[in-house]
């Protein structure tokens, strides 16, 4: 989330609600719908959408016609919506996105408009607080100060004390099939302002425009729906995680923690259950828990395993039994296959053919973005051979365009030692000024880790 540092205020104001419901367990705040109109909130909110970017929704209304218009005389409109009750959220254009080494499938994305999405940020920034304080410790996904790496971590840790048997869980389509009547008791457990209550049921029951096979706009939800959050929604990981929270809390207060010597660790609609030795018990008792509260388990995708003897993957990364030196076994995480293979494939669709037109500048930029971002967020656990291959594939792509670029010279005069040297010197340039996966990890671990990746370039 953007610094909130410009906006000392509302900071300020976030810190108190929070202070207020770790306080009092069971209070309820009232006095909230006026503060999202204030000036610094939706300024913040608008930040906050802007760093996001994100396409418009069904008005084509951008960022840029916002700018045009005057941001602070868009704001100023928008609170005075706001302020007199004539806000009403416009209805959300869903795309689907096609999902990732799975032909045919697709995942439906809800765009609200950039509006509605300011709305939503301010809502959130005054109900995230709040919620925080009742969120348990082993639920990470959109949360401050928590990230995927802190569960990854935790999973780590659970394996390495001892619990193995584990259910790798699946929710079928957690954000669709949330109850909104059992979502919104959660809601008002804490929340008793009506306006605010009043917007999130509309934006629950927005209605959805999408595109048909034959390009007409068709019209789905409204009133009438009872169920899901729309994933795109800016409030919608808050929801999810406050809905959720009911099956985590559950799993305490009535003993499975203890019973089956368990620890969960959840991320947004996915988790595990981490036990010693009771995994099929735990599995029939999630079941059970979660169809009391109107979500399922994916029966095809929900299994039980021993870490020891099979693996398992949480998150992109793929748990279970490695060897270290002298072939010792442990329990620890590599990236999973499915996450490699996505990373070769965008490296090759980078240095492809038909990006020969691009500058050797904007290729070796994105190229960078890419590994660092990979890094980023796999450099937890043994990598060691992953960098290796993965630097093996990027030098091979990157030299395979670097040649196509700077194509052999035809011409007598250019054929010469001095033209391969410039075309030599030139495929030389452009890996130089890759960065490589090793270094990434070499720099992690504080010292050399692996082979320099120059190597490669031998």
């Amino acid at each position: 989330m953007k610094s909130l540092a410009r906006w000392k205020k509302v900071e300020d104001l976030r810190e108190k609600l929070n202070g207020r419901a770790k306080a009092e367990g069971g209070y309820r705040f009232y006095s909230l719908h006026d503060k999202i109109y204030r000036k610094d909130f939706l300024e913040a909110a608008y930040a906050q959408c802007l760093a996001n970017d994100g396409a418009p929704g069904v008005d084509g209304k951008t960022f840029k016609d916002i700018e045009a218009h005057g941001v602070e005389r868009y704001l100023r409109e928008l609170a005075e919506e706001l302020k007199e009750l004539r806000y009403l959220p416009q209805p959300v254009r869903r795309v689907m996105i096609p999902k990732e080494n799975q032909p045919g499938k697709y995942r439906p994305l809800g765009i609200p408009t950039i509006r509605d999405r300011i709305v939503q940020q301010a809502v959130k920034l005054l109900l995230e607080p709040i919620f925080e304080a009742d969120f348990t410790d082993n639920a990470y996904g959109y949360r401050p100060g928590k990230s995927a790496q802190d569960a990854l971590t935790e999973v780590s840790t659970c394996l390495r004390s001892g619990h193995t048997e584990v259910v790798d869980a699946d929710l079928s389509k957690y954000f669709d099939t949330i109850p909104h009547q059992e979502l919104m008791k959660s809601v008002e457990r804490r929340i008793a302002d009506h306006k605010v209550l009043w917007m999130i049921r509309k934006w629950l029951k927005t209605p959805v425009h999408e595109s048909n096979a034959k390009g007409k706009t068709v019209m789905s939800g409204g009133k009438k729906t009872k169920v899901g959050t729309p994933q795109g929604g800016v409030i919608s990981p808050l929801l999810a995680n406050i809905y959720f929270r009911r099956f985590l809390v559950a799993w305490k207060q009535l003993g499975f923690e203890e019973k089956y010597k368990s620890k969960i660790v959840n991320y947004a609609d996915d988790f595990v259950i981490l036990t010693q030795g009771h995994a099929q018990e735990a599995l029939r008792t999630a079941h059970v828990l979660l169809t009391k509260i109107g979500l399922t388990l994916n029966e095809t995708k929900t299994r039980t395993v021993n870490a020891w003897s099979e693996s398992f993957t949480f998150l992109g990364h793929t748990f279970g039994k490695l060897h270290g030196k002298g072939g010792r076994p442990y329990l620890g995480n590599t990236p999973s296959d499915k996450s490699v293979q996505k990373h070769r494939e965008k490296v090759r669709q980078l240095t492809s053919a038909d990006q020969t037109t691009k500058s050797l500048e904007d290729v070796t930029t994105a190229l960078n973005r890419l590994t660092q971002g990979f890094w980023n967020y796999f450099k937890i656990g043994t990598v060691k051979k992953i960098a290796r291959d993965l630097d093996q594939n990027l030098w091979e792509h990157m030299t395979g365009w670097a040649k196509r670029k700077y194509k052999r010279p035809h011409r007598r005069k250019q054929a010469g030692k001095s033209g391969q040297a410039t075309r030599r010197a030139r495929i030389q340039a452009a890996l130089d000024k890759l960065i490589w996966g090793q270094e990434l990890c070499r720099r992690r671990n504080g010292g050399p880790l692996f082979a320099a990746a120059a190597s490669y370039a031998q």
